[in-house]
């Protein structure tokens, strides 16, 4: 296996985000996942990249608990349980009654989740700011979690930001980090954050602003955003529609220090770390 990130796109027109790592000594990490109907591909990627018909995934991060994140993995272990199996799964959600009061859309895909828990508690680790872990050649630093504090955009804002160094390279996830988590981030770390890497909040719109980035100062940008929410076109024409991908493009270009984007655009991508 080679040092490498595969971005997974949604089978149909959605943004999501499921990424699948491997590493030069052989391990598999998954981060997220993507929707309920995202599972079999997930799984056929896990089989592929393993060369086994039962793979075994090394280590399973959760950024946050929104269904375009954690309901492929909800998906595997309520229907297909036995086909693979998994040596942790790391995450830290706020509680249902937290969601109940403040994003009572998001209840279900929360419930559904602890509901399934059961099925994983074995492996399963909550974990805190600060907090680190190897998985053979790759080490994950846990930046933030959430604060039960915040009151808006609580899911967004209560992303697990996670860092990864793996073949000599950095690269931060921010899963879905609103305002509110990229502000707490930055003030947190400043210029600590510079990362060779850099998966963008919330598929590149309406979340963490120019501040953050400014301090992570990436050479490679991760979207995991399809063409139409790339280009903020749905049918009306370049940067016509309510969402701000293109104002973000625009702050990585002033920022400066971006030599390549990945982008979704309806297929899956390889992202070599190198």
């Amino acid at each position: 296996m080679k040092n490498q990130i595969r971005m997974l796109s949604h089978e149909g027109f959605w943004q999501m985000m499921s990424f699948v790592i491997t590493t030069e000594d052989g391990k598999i990490i998954v981060i997220d996942g993507g929707y309920h109907d995202d599972a079999d591909k997930l799984l056929r990627e896990l089989q592929t990249l393993s060369g086994k018909e039962k793979p075994h995934v090394d280590a399973w991060f959760l950024t946050h608990a929104h269904e375009d994140h954690i309901n492929a993995l909800v998906q595997l272990y309520q229907t297909r349980a036995d086909d693979f199996s998994c040596g942790g799964i790391y995450y830290c959600f706020p509680s249902v009654q937290y969601f109940e009061k403040y994003e009572r859309g998001s209840v279900p895909t929360i419930s559904n989740f602890y509901k399934t828990l059961p099925s994983f508690a074995s492996i399963a680790h909550t974990v805190s700011t600060g907090d680190e872990y190897t998985v053979g050649a790759a080490r994950f630093e846990i930046l933030q979690t959430y604060d039960d504090e915040v009151t808006e955009d609580i899911v967004n804002n209560s992303s697990t930001i996670i860092r990864m160094y793996l073949g000599g390279k950095s690269v931060l996830f921010l899963g879905d980090a609103g305002i509110i988590a990229g502000n707490r981030l930055a003030a947190r770390y400043g210029d600590k954050l510079q990362s060779d890497y850099c998966q963008m909040a919330h598929h590149g719109q309406d979340a963490a602003e120019k501040n953050l980035y400014e301090c992570v100062r990436p050479s490679v940008c991760i979207w995991c955003a399809p063409e139409w929410l790339w280009n903020n076109d749905r049918g009306g024409g370049f940067d016509t529609d309510i969402f701000t991908t293109v104002t973000t493009r625009r702050w990585m270009d002033e920022i400066g220090t971006v030599k390549k984007n990945y982008v979704m655009f309806q297929e899956d991508q390889t992202i070599e770390i190198e």
